[in-house]
């Protein structure tokens, strides 16, 4: 699935094709992804200008200046492209703007979602409301983490995938957080010190700042907008590396956590 950094980088690849465009075109290719498309979609949106692009948690969003707010989730496989032609089988969603770009959400496994909001999406889009804060915003810090943890007996890892804790961390990058950080993640979460939330918080903040100066992960359907993969999997520390040596000596494990693949270290995450 894609995670934040895959839908960042889609966020700032979709940016100079859209922002300050007017849509002209707006067309659904089907009724629905994991959820029907919005009825009034086309309607409200063509005509309307956008006038930014933004990203909370694993969701895009695009701002028009009628205060509409499409909300786009890429699902299991989705992604955008950009270009001319006609859709594709799996091309669900096509936007045509004054300037004559084209784009069309793509998604194979129709797993994703587009939603459409009036007025400040981040108080009317029900997901939106119980997230927690962004794990690379200042309010993401050791002390904010200590005390959303206090108390929690649940693995750390799970804690970390809870999106009321900290908003958009997926499997991936929780993973390759924990073992910078050197902290296993079956560890409960009450338990792990101060000190090592510490070295935790700049961990998951360099490996998503990581992956999105590398354009995402390589997952096999995710694609950036202008059709590149991203390349931060070479660089992955443990993530799908069981068998192979850590950079301390010891020998990458994996587990599975509710149903959930965890690549860790048994030797020097503790």
């Amino acid at each position: 699935m894609p995670e934040l950094p895959e839908v960042e980088t889609t966020v700032r690849g979709l940016a100079p094709h859209l922002i300050g465009q007017r849509l002209t075109r707006v067309s659904t290719m089907r009724p629905d992804l994991r959820r029907p498309f919005p009825v009034d979609l086309a309607q409200r949106l063509t005509g309307a200008t956008v006038t930014g692009l933004s990203r909370r948690a694993k969701y895009g969003i695009i701002a028009t200046d009628r205060d509409d707010h499409m909300i786009f989730h890429l699902g299991m496989s989705g992604s955008w492209r950009i270009g001319p032609g006609e859709p594709g089988k799996h091309d669900h969603l096509l936007i045509d703007t004054a300037a004559g770009q084209r784009l069309m959400l793509h998604d194979p496994r129709r797993f994703g979602s587009v939603d459409l909001v009036a007025g400040d999406p981040l108080t009317g889009f029900p997901a939106f409301v119980s997230l927690g804060p962004e794990p690379l915003s200042d309010a993401f810090d050791a002390l904010y983490l200590a005390q959303a943890l206090g108390g929690r007996r649940a693995p750390i890892k799970a804690m970390l995938l809870d999106q009321t804790i900290v908003a958009g961390l997926g499997n991936i990058y929780v993973c390759e957080a924990l073992n910078m950080a050197r902290i296993a993640p079956t560890r409960a979460a009450t338990d792990v010190s101060k000190a090592k939330l510490a070295a935790l918080v700049p961990a998951i903040k360099d490996v998503l700042a990581a992956a999105i100066a590398a354009g995402g992960s390589t997952l096999r359907d995710y694609k950036q907008p202008d059709g590149e993969l991203g390349y931060f999997a070479k660089d992955w520390r443990v993530y799908g590396g069981e068998g192979d040596a850590c950079e301390c000596g010891g020998t990458i494990a994996r587990i599975v956590q509710s149903g959930r693949s965890t690549f860790f270290c048994p030797k020097c995450q503790r």
